[in-house]
């Protein structure tokens, strides 16, 4: 696929790809993509069925392609997070399940530690359905919010965990019926905490200098992830939702205010903003529309460019069951992006992620 912003370069095997991770580690560029599933016979069918005994796959920057190093054991692999403490890497990887069906959703989160030549096991927090893992430091304190839930079960809220000096212990919990995803950012001096929830109002938290107290509401329901940034003197948080319109907000005294409502329809999973010299773009990554009762994971995800005080879709480019987003320094300097899919037209799990080459100034 080629447009004005977006052509694909590469496609990398994956199998209910739920996210992706990009990161440097020793000098070279490396990607960890979670899985979700396997098609497997005699597991349950459809976009909730599958294998989820699955890997973590690895991948490295080798003569200007990911190429697949290796694997980590991650069973039902919502996400990675990569972060630091004190220089040294990590990762995070939110599991939901374990199994293939009936399926165990309280499942071991593990943490790994770059041991200097590979991945080690460092850390293991019990979750209920994880979907999210989001590293960020308050205070300079390193901190991991855990996004998780869904109904029946324990019914475990989301948490937030905060580093001891050798390891994460409980900081506080956070109300979830379905905890999709955090996004932490620092606003006129003060940390908050945004957390999406499927079920319940996708709701803003602020540090109080001991814990994160509500701040307010941002979206009822259907929320899956937030972008923040900076135009035109004014400060502004995207909200994806899956199920309704994805929105502008715009912050004016104190509180987040109705801006705009996001073209593209509904299905939204997924945000990132990208600033560049060419102007501020933010990409969406759609999921399905439909919901899992009629499920359509074949769509046209849009690419907007921030005009005249709003986010206007300047393209769109296929995804298959979209899940994730990040950006990359391509070959000699230029930027792409790496698309995670988790899903096929079959409601199957087998399908490519995309690499794209991405230019700014729409001369591709």
């Amino acid at each position: 696929m080629a447009g004005r912003y977006l052509r694909e370069v590469q496609r990398l095997a994956t199998s209910g790809a739920r996210g992706v991770a990009a990161f440097t580690v020793g000098g070279v560029q490396r990607l960890a993509i979670p899985q979700l599933a396997y098609d497997a016979p005699g597991s349950p069918s459809g976009m909730n069925g599958g294998d989820s005994n699955t890997d973590i796959l690895l991948f490295d920057r080798r003569d200007g392609e990911f190429a697949p190093t290796g694997r980590l054991p991650g069973p039902g692999a919502e996400d990675v997070e990569y972060f630091e403490v004190d220089g040294t890497p990590f990762l995070a990887c939110a599991c939901i399940r374990i199994g293939s069906g009936p399926y165990n959703f309280s499942v071991g989160q593990p943490l790994y530690r770059w041991g200097g030549n590979a991945w080690e096991p460092f850390q293991t927090i019990v979750g209920h359905a994880a979907k999210q893992w989001r590293h960020f430091t308050v205070g300079g304190v390193h901190h991991l919010a855990l996004a998780q839930n869904r109904p029946g079960g324990p019914e475990l809220p989301s948490r937030l965990y905060r580093w001891t000096g050798t390891e994460f212990g409980h900081l506080q919990d956070i109300p979830s019926r379905i905890g999709y995803n955090f996004h932490a950012f620092d606003l006129d001096g003060t940390s908050y905490l945004a957390h999406a929830d499927h079920l319940l109002p996708s709701r803003l938290y602020r540090w109080d200098g001991a814990e994160f107290v509500p701040h307010q509401d941002l979206m009822p329901a259907g929320g899956r992830a937030f972008a923040t940034f900076a135009a035109g003197g004014e400060r502004y948080l995207a909200v994806a939702n899956i199920q309704s319109d994805s929105i502008l907000l715009r912050w004016e005294n104190g509180r987040f205010v109705d801006h705009a409502v996001l073209g593209g329809g509904t299905g939204g999973r997924e945000l990132l903003v990208v600033d560049t010299p060419e102007g501020l773009f933010m990409v969406r990554v759609d999921f399905i529309t439909g919901g899992p009762a009629d499920p359509h994971p074949l769509l046209k995800s849009p690419l907007y460019k921030f005009e005249d005080g709003t986010f206007r879709v300047v393209e769109e480019y296929d995804t298959s069951g979209g899940t994730d987003v990040a950006l990359v320094a391509g070959p000699g300097g230029g930027r792409q992006l790496v698309v995670s899919h988790g899903l096929n037209g079959r409601l199957g799990f087998e399908t490519e992620s995309v690499v794209y080459a991405f230019s700014p100034a729409g001369d591709l």
